[in-house]
């Protein structure tokens, strides 16, 4: 066995003592993370990220995963010749896209995590939203959207009305993490997709969760999405409803972004945006005041000046 050299030690031990103060912070605490189901598509790159959350598990800290899956069903959807339809980034959902994306979030994508987690050592138990009344939802009615004077059914998508947080603390209090598809279902049994970002987002309010992170494929809020450039380390609500306003957001971020405000009105204090793609990206956002992404807070003054500035050593 090969020996370290010194500067190998010295690098090893800069980045223990530089974790240990966040160790202590959030051990013990709830994050929810959400990850988009493009993470999942090789078990490459799922086990990649997984060595990230299992760590955070490792470490003490109390970890919800909900998983999207929405390449993984535009594409088994072309296969069967059923064609995909997005407004404002949320997937409209007929019968035959409801039965898709219930085989790919519960069955494809929940058992690759699983499987991984358990390669891992890591003990996660799948569940979605209809297990044992989780996510209790309706069928969203026909509504308006901006530039179109019609109507809009979005079909078998759901609005959440209430979530029952004390099914995932159980399981976390038994030391398990639960991995959540993002399903739920009516009070007459009728199965719902409901976006996994504001799944993930009701689920950090009612588990009073210290963080929610989002992982995806962009790097975080750009304020040009056109520019890489333009990545924002960190903003306040204000400021991402300017971005919204201005046409800044706009696809798949308009949804993270109105869960990254519900998350922080309803009591959650730091929501993160990270990308999949940047390597331990996840560990360098939690563990580290200069991160990847971007983080969001309610009011910019009250990040502490390494959080604004990072870490001047």
């Amino acid at each position: 066995m090969n020996m370290p050299s010194n500067q190998e030690r010295a690098i090893v031990v800069s980045a223990l003592k530089h974790a240990a103060p966040y160790l202590r912070m959030y051990k013990g605490r709830t994050f929810v993370l959400k990850a988009g189901g493009e993470v999942f598509a090789s078990r490459e790159d799922t086990r990649a990220l997984m060595e990230q959350v299992g760590l955070l598990h490792q470490v003490g800290i109390r970890v919800v995963l909900v998983h999207g899956g929405g390449p993984q069903s535009t594409r088994l959807a072309e296969a069967l010749g059923v064609d995909a339809h997005f407004i404002e980034g949320r997937r409209v959902t007929d019968q035959r896209s409801l039965e898709i994306s219930t085989m790919v979030l519960n069955g494809e994508i929940n058992t690759r995590i699983l499987a991984v987690c358990r390669d891992l050592q890591v003990p996660a138990v799948g569940i979605s939203g209809v297990d044992a009344g989780l996510i209790r939802a309706h069928r969203r009615p026909p509504v308006k959207v901006d530039g179109n004077d019609d109507l809009v059914d979005y079909g078998f998508v759901g609005d959440i009305d209430a979530v029952d947080g004390d099914v995932l603390k159980k399981q976390l209090d038994n030391g398990l993490m639960p991995v959540v598809s993002p399903l739920s279902a009516d009070s007459n049994g009728v199965l719902l997709n409901i976006n996994a970002d504001t799944v993930a987002s009701a689920l950090a309010a009612a588990l009073h969760a210290e963080k929610l992170v989002l992982i995806t494929g962009a790097p975080g809020i750009l304020r040009d999405r056109n520019d890489m450039r333009s990545l924002v380390s960190y903003m306040d609500i204000k400021d991402l409803q300017a971005l919204r306003k201005d046409g800044s957001l706009a696809d798949g971020m308009l949804p993270k972004a109105t869960a990254i405000e519900q998350a922080l009105k309803s009591g959650v204090n730091r929501v993160h945006i990270v990308s999949w793609k940047v390597p331990d990206s996840l560990l360098l956002e939690v563990f580290t005041n200069e991160g990847t992404g971007t983080l969001v807070v309610n009011d910019i003054g009250a990040l502490t000046p390494e959080e604004q500035h990072g870490d001047a050593e």
